[in-house]
């Protein structure tokens, strides 16, 4: 029981990371970011392959952030002009992008067989029982770190000026503010954050593969910043763990739905999760912990 609730506490804080990301550039920022499963998948592999040839694991995070940077810039660059559902569909097929060529270039991800053997910081000096315990806190100090960063730059100038430029880019050019290097910015930290995690997430379960970064990733993490709170980093990190607990409270349908084969049971998983987002929309469209405004102070004539 208790290497289940690592295993849930662990999941859930690694979902975390992708839910501030997401918060970040979509809650902050304004800019719809599909394709999260993508960096997920760009952070895992770099920092997989990395390993595998012998760099020691905080090398390859470093690398896995690094390589999360460029795909960010990347996928910034190419989108400069596009806007909401377009914006959207280009990084959605990013995301796929990046799981097809990890299926398909055997040469560096082995392909559909996946990468094995992904060794797992001090995991032998620790031995099974105290990995789980030491990667748990691992992944929570880092969630907590992040957190705290996001927190921070959400209360700044630099956040004002994101949610100024999510709310109205013409107005915020207008006012001087170089819209495109914030949009650059909030993107590449976004698309490193989400690369952390996908490192994070390969080192712990050891074994990674094409089919673990499915678009369906990406749903789950936006029911979690939608259920959370858009635009407030707390929310996204309380409807992480709750989308995780959620998704594995599903799993024990099988004795409340008996008769039912697996491929069945997963769809009707994946129907709980539409439901929902769709009762989160209809019940709190702010979320658990809806975003705090604070009042304009008050104009004061000069004289």
């Amino acid at each position: 029981m208790a290497s289940y609730v690592l295993f849930t506490l662990t999941i859930g804080g690694i979902y975390a990371l992708l839910a501030l990301s997401l918060n970040l550039v979509w809650g902050m920022a304004g800019m719809v970011n599909l394709g999260l499963a993508g960096f997920f998948a760009v952070g895992a592999y770099a920092s997989a392959i990395a390993t595998g040839a012998g760099a020691p694991v905080i090398l390859g995070w470093l690398l896995a952030i690094a390589c999360g940077v460029v795909a960010g810039l990347v996928i910034t660059f190419a989108t400069l002009r596009l806007r909401d559902d377009y914006l959207a569909i280009v990084t959605l097929g990013f995301g796929e992008v990046v799981r097809l060529v990890a299926l398909n270039e055997r040469w560096l991800t082995k392909g559909a067989d996946g990468i094995s053997g992904i060794p797992g910081p001090f995991k032998q000096a620790l031995g099974q029982t105290g990995f789980p315990i030491f990667y748990c806190v691992l992944v929570s100090v880092i969630v907590g770190g992040v957190w705290l960063a996001l927190r921070r730059l959400d209360l700044s100038p630099y956040g004002r000026t994101l949610k100024a430029i999510r709310e109205d880019q013409e107005l915020a050019r207008f006012a001087g503010k170089p819209v495109l290097r914030f949009k650059f910015e909030a993107f590449a930290v976004a698309a490193a954050i989400a690369a952390l995690a996908g490192a994070l997430y390969g080192h712990f379960q050891s074994y990674i593969s094409p089919d673990h970064f499915q678009s369906l990733i990406t749903i789950y993490i936006f029911l979690a910043v939608t259920a959370g709170g858009v635009g407030r980093p707390l929310g996204a990190v309380v409807g992480a763990y709750a989308v995780v607990v959620f998704l594995e409270a599903t799993r024990f349908f099988a004795d409340v739905l008996p008769g039912l084969q697996p491929v069945q049971l997963a769809a009707v998983r994946e129907m709980l999760v539409g439901a929902a987002l769709l009762v989160v929309l209809l019940c709190k469209p702010t979320g658990l912990l809806a975003e705090r405004i604070a009042p304009a102070a008050p104009y004061r004539k000069s004289r």
